[in-house]
């Protein structure tokens, strides 16, 4: 199992799903928000040319001066990369509509798919003593989504509580068993999380149900609620955690952090 300490270096994850509005972005900020309140040192790297994670993590286009799209294709200074956000323990890489020409540009790299793996990899990355490292990919199985697999030690997948959810599945399955026999062969499925979940609703039941015969210990216990907090939330610029800190979707994503550090073993119990 990967160490997060150092000399190794962060643990990078992936968070996946080639579906659109599934909580993606939700679950990045959050989940590295929470991670951060328990003292971990967190980066999350705005993969998405949408930049949603960048401004919910209250970063405004205006002062995103430089992007991922430098960290890929530019020889920038990661110090002028890395931004700090409010919260205490958590930094960013933002992302602009930039990144959407990025894809084009990157086919006539040789190294196209190792690109961001490189960038997380470089010496000067050790200054900053990163824990983890959250990429949140874009909504598609494109170059992008390649590099962050490519560039990952696992992928953590929110699952939308609604009708075919692990049909959509299946094909980032295919993908991540693309990237582990062609460039990363010790890349790991992270664990599944369902997001919008309504208790109340016999469609989300059957669809947790369904995940956990299907995927098994892969899901994890926690689930994340449909919650109207986590849904204004990155109107104001913030996490959840910080917008409503005694919500059920904070309490949720707190859950789901202890979770993932006591099946790491950095937390004795969840």
């Amino acid at each position: 199992m990967h160490d997060p300490k150092r000399p190794n270096g962060p643990k990078i994850i992936a968070i996946a799903n080639q579906k659109g509005g599934v909580g993606k972005t939700t679950t990045a900020i959050n989940f590295a928000s929470a991670l951060a309140e328990i003292d971990q040192n967190v980066l999350v790297v705005d993969l998405d040319p949408q930049g949603n994670a960048s401004t919910g993590l209250g970063i405004m286009p205006e002062n995103r001066r430089a992007t991922t799209y430098d960290l890929l294709l530019d020889d920038f200074p990661l110090q002028d990369i890395i931004c700090k956000t409010q919260q205490h323990n958590l930094s960013l890489v933002a992302s602009t509509t930039d990144l959407s020409s990025a894809d084009i540009e990157l086919i006539a790299n040789e190294k196209r798919s190792f690109l961001l793996h490189d960038a997380l990899r470089q010496p000067d990355i050790d200054q900053f003593a990163f824990d983890y490292i959250l990429i949140d990919c874009p909504p598609s199985l494109n170059l992008l989504t390649v590099n962050a697999m490519v560039a990952a030690h696992s992928v953590l997948v929110p699952l939308q509580s609604e009708f075919f959810a692990l049909e959509g599945l299946s094909q980032l399955m295919l993908t991540i068993r693309e990237v582990r026999q062609t460039a990363n062969p010790h890349l790991r499925i992270e664990g599944v999380v369902l997001t919008m979940y309504d208790a109340r609703n016999n469609l989300s039941q059957q669809v947790e149900m369904d995940a956990r015969d299907n995927l098994g210990d892969l899901v994890f216990t926690t689930v994340i609620p449909r919650n109207v907090r986590v849904s204004e939330a990155p109107s104001y610029a913030m996490p959840v955690l910080e917008y409503d800190t005694n919500s059920k979707g904070a309490a949720a994503y707190r859950a789901l952090a202890r979770e993932f550090l006591a099946k790491n073993k950095v937390l004795t119990e969840a």
